[in-house]
């Protein structure tokens, strides 16, 4: 028991340090990416927090299959690299009883991947979904700084001098729009108007940004004349009602839901989400061989090659995921084999250990 509680222990400290180590760079290389764009614009910033919340769950699934496979490379690296395991031997400690400890925390480590892969992931993904969708398909006021010119989409800029004190109304607006004609030639369009709200058609479900008392100018390019428009009220659509229809996606379903929905899109999802607590398990088989190294070497001798392999691990599920999608690869085969490939690895990789000896 003792040496249960030790063995377990090294590998969740080890592993959560990778862990951390890895969600850090994650998530800060995405906190740019949005931070660069509320800088821009084009989301507001006051979501940025939101964001990365329910992005969690999907960096979690990946990133704790990776720090556990570490975590037992570099714990038990270190255990043979201070002669530890050679002790474990000589008080009758086996590769599969050593194996059968490592389970242990694999099987915590599996439970938490599923847990994100299944039920908390897909939610997250499409609460963000939504959310930019709504940001790139209507101007929001709280994205728009005043005093500046701000792309938002469609071939519009827009300024303004100010907003109201509840922010629901703009002052003094300003729009340029690059658009075609019927007939298909170019048009330059400027809108200037005292002020401006947004508006939703119940019906329709189209989003309009409505302008009172200004004026409207459209030029062609290359002509020396242009069409001016005076207006009380004039109104520019800013989204149609289906322009969500791409958050209907097998990403964003329910696992109950995938498992009614045999289009081969909703079946790669479905192995993939399935797939990912199995590999916990798989990694755990053969990062136990390759966590045996020579104290000569350092316990990092063999962590280059076990990162190559988890990567080629990934990727080709990967691609097996996107070959199902598309229908090239049969969905009744579909990720299976490259799990059982691995599989078959890890255990021909254990069998070769076990007869060299644990601490040989």
């Amino acid at each position: 028991m003792i040496i249960f509680r030790y063995l377990t222990r090294e590998i969740l400290l080890t592993m959560a340090a990778v862990a951390g180590v890895l969600l850090l760079v994650i998530m800060g290389s995405r906190f740019i990416r949005y931070f660069a764009d509320a800088a821009e614009g084009g989301i507001p910033a006051s979501i940025l927090g939101t964001l990365m919340l329910f992005h969690l769950p999907g960096f979690l699934e990946l990133i704790l299959p990776l720090a556990f496979f570490l975590g037992i490379l570099l714990a038990y690296g270190q255990l043979y690299l201070n002669s530890e395991i050679t002790v474990l031997v000589a008080c009758g400690t086996s590769p599969n009883k050593l194996l059968k400890v490592s389970l242990v925390p694999a099987t915590l480590v599996a439970i938490l991947v599923g847990l994100c892969s299944l039920w908390l992931t897909p939610p997250g993904a499409l609460h963000n979904a939504v959310m930019l969708e709504e940001q790139r398909s209507r101007i929001d006021f709280s994205a728009l700084a005043p005093g500046r010119f701000q792309e938002f989409g469609s071939g519009r800029t827009a300024y303004m001098e100010g907003l109201s004190a509840d922010g629901s109304e703009m002052r003094g607006v300003f729009i340029s729009e690059r658009q075609r004609r019927r007939d298909g030639t170019p048009e330059t369009a400027v809108t200037r108007a005292e002020g401006g709200y947004q508006t939703l058609d119940p019906e329709t479900g189209s989003r309009f940004l409505v302008l009172a008392d200004g004026e409207r100018y459209s030029v062609d390019p290359g002509r020396f004349e242009a069409e001016r428009l005076e207006f009380d009220t004039y109104a520019v659509r800013l989204s149609q009602a289906d322009g969500m229809r791409e958050l209907d996606a097998p990403e964003y379903a329910t696992t109950a839901a995938l498992f009614g929905d045999d289009s081969t899109r909703a079946q790669a999802q479905l192995q993939w989400r399935l797939g990912l607590p199995l590999m916990v398990f798989i990694l755990t088989l053969l990062a136990m061989p390759l966590s045996r190294v020579n104290p000569r070497q350092g316990r990092f001798a063999k962590l280059l090659p076990a990162i190559f392999l988890h990567v080629a691990y990934l990727s080709l599920l990967l691609a097996a995921l996107d070959a199902i999608g598309r229908g090239a690869l049969p969905a009744v085969v579909g990720m299976w084999p490259i799990h059982g490939a691995f599989l078959a690895l890890g255990l021909v990789m254990m069998m070769r250990a076990q007869r060299k000896g644990m601490s040989g």
